[in-house]
């Protein structure tokens, strides 16, 4: 399933996450430490590899 959201990216450790709009939030499998994109608005495409998992393919300023 293809995930495409805007929120806020979060860092816990080494763990990246996007808080859902209807509660919980996305754990980001990523490619590269998007250090410079955290808290600020960001806009997620990826793909849903587990129950709260996603594959991004990209994060990017919303």
């Amino acid at each position: 399933m293809t995930i495409d959201e805007i929120g806020t990216l979060i860092r816990d450790g080494g763990t990246f996450y996007l808080p859902r709009d209807f509660g919980g939030r996305y754990q980001l499998e990523l490619r590269r430490t998007p250090v410079d994109l955290i808290e600020p608005g960001v806009r997620l495409v990826g793909v849903l590899v587990g129950a709260d998992l996603v594959g991004a393919d990209g994060v990017a300023p919303a």
